[in-house]
């Protein structure tokens, strides 16, 4: 977990855990994955994902205030979601995107 950037305030022991509850939610319900720029990805969810998705974006938000997500209501039966980074943390951007198709 090098990626890991020292702004994120989640304990070191459980970076591991999250790391893998957004595998899981990815493994479970993403439909598409959109490289928007290199501070955004754009994720097409299955629309059952969206208490899972919104109870993980907002701990996350809460230990790495650096993400901006945005969740779209499920429409056409998949919901949309919007992960932003500043220019500063790509990286993480970058690390995040890799475990899409895991």
């Amino acid at each position: 977990m090098t990626w890991v950037p020292d702004a994120c305030t989640l304990p070191t022991v459980e970076q591991p855990l999250r790391v893998a509850e957004f595998d899981r939610l990815f493994a479970d319900h993403l439909v598409a994955a959109d490289r928007a720029d290199p501070q955004t990805v754009e994720l097409v969810l299955g629309a059952d994902s969206h208490d899972s998705a919104a109870d993980l974006i907002a701990r996350e938000s809460g230990c790495c205030s650096f993400f901006t997500f945005t969740l779209a209501e499920p429409a056409n039966g998949h919901l949309r979601l919007r992960i932003q980074v500043p220019p500063t943390q790509t990286a993480v951007l970058d690390a995040l995107a890799d475990r899409l198709h895991r």
